[in-house]
């Protein structure tokens, strides 16, 4: 999540935007504002709420510490501190964070993190009966890959509507995925995983794609991602939306339907967007982006959700994203195969988005270690 170039094209002052000449014309979504919720938080990398009806959000730390955030103020007692299991830097650290649908009975919550050989390790942890910490001695392995780089770990965890829990991994590293593991069925990098963990284990989930193919990983739900930057589920539709961070050219948005069953070939590395990155690539047999833009846009897309709250009317049904590097905030409605996103406006740094209970969203910027909150614009 390093920055690839600064870029500070917008101030906040008073939780309202205000950005550079020409801005307008490229504004025609609905007004919203980043309201300052809370600060003194680093390297956010995942936001999220337990859905036991707390009102809770979590965020996790790039470092490894998972934190509360109550009342709009960040508890001091750290929910899970994994600093002794990872090793924060460039791409790696603790990168994703998912609670078990039955949180509220079972306690049980997942993380996603780097272990200190910069390799994959998905975990799961039973939080105390208070519901406060997480109990580090309940800590379980489910399933582990190693990254042959230290980039494109990708690291975000969710449960889908089908009650499965899904990792995005990225291609493995280094530039141009010189192994071809996103295209590699044998290999968990470069895809969407589906895991099945209601037992004690981390089991491919019924229905796999590829559960029954020889020599393929059977927890594979989708491929052809280089380094997917967060996804989220609509919580409305169950629709499944991909931001995957692109090479030389650009970045894409890809889509999936509810009722899909899984498979899909997202394009990298024969494709970068809807262009060959190889030469004389085939469009045949890869699913087209709904999104993408280039390198005068920005060069690091960071995946947010289709905004479902109800404190902004106008936002409903539009999916947010950004751009880390540009910092842009965009809307675009989530319909249709080729979806036109808006300019919102422009924070610092945006690593990551999360919904809290209720549907509303919020942004981290990386570097100053704030949660914004989006509201109604003035």
């Amino acid at each position: 999540m390093t920055p690839r170039f600064p870029i500070r094209a917008a101030v906040l002052l008073s939780g309202v935007l205000l950005t550079g000449p020409g801005a307008a014309a490229q504004t025609a979504a609905p007004a919203v504002t980043f309201q300052p919720f809370v600060s003194g938080l680093t390297q956010i990398t995942a936001i999220t709420h337990a859905g036991d009806g707390s009102g809770r959000l979590f965020v996790t730390q790039q470092d490894g510490r998972v934190r509360v955030v109550t009342g709009g103020r960040v508890q001091p007692q750290v929910f899970l501190d994994l600093r002794s299991l990872t090793r924060a830097g460039g791409e790696r650290g603790l990168l994703g964070l998912a609670f078990d649908p039955a949180f509220k009975t079972n306690r049980r919550l997942y993380v996603h993190y780097t272990d200190r050989s910069g390799n994959t390790v998905l975990a799961r942890y039973v939080a105390a009966s208070s519901g406060t910490t997480a109990d580090p001695a309940s800590a379980k392995t489910l399933f582990t890959a190693r990254q042959p780089y230290s980039n494109h770990n990708g690291g975000q965890l969710a449960f889908g509507p089908d009650g499965f829990l899904y990792l995005g991994l990225g291609d493995g590293g280094s530039g141009g995925d010189p192994q071809n593991l996103a295209q590699n069925l044998s290999s968990p990098l470069g895809k969407l995983l589906r895991f099945d963990v209601r037992g004690d284990a981390a089991r491919p989930a019924p229905g796999n794609p590829f559960l029954t193919r020889s020599g393929a990983n059977p927890n594979i739900w989708a491929y052809g991602l280089r380094n997917p930057w967060r996804f989220s589920f609509d919580r409305q539709t169950g629709d499944l939306i991909i931001a995957d961070v692109g090479q030389n050219a650009f970045e894409e948005i890809d889509f999936q339907p509810r009722a899909s069953r899984g498979g899909e070939n997202y394009g990298w590395r024969p494709r970068e967007g809807r262009q060959c990155f190889e030469p004389n690539c085939s469009a045949q047999g890869f699913v087209d982006p709904v999104l993408v833009y280039g390198r005068q846009e920005g060069q690091s897309v960071t995946g947010g959700f289709v905004y479902r709250g109800a404190a902004i009317p106008a936002l409903k049904g539009q999916y947010v994203f950004a751009d880390f590097a540009s910092g842009t905030v965009w809307a675009a409605p989530a319909s249709g195969r080729s979806w036109t996103k808006r300019t919102l406006g422009r924070v610092d740094n945006p690593s990551t988005f999360g919904e809290d209970e209720l549907g509303e969203l919020y942004v981290a910027e990386y570097s100053s270690g704030r949660l914004l909150k989006l509201a109604p614009g003035r």
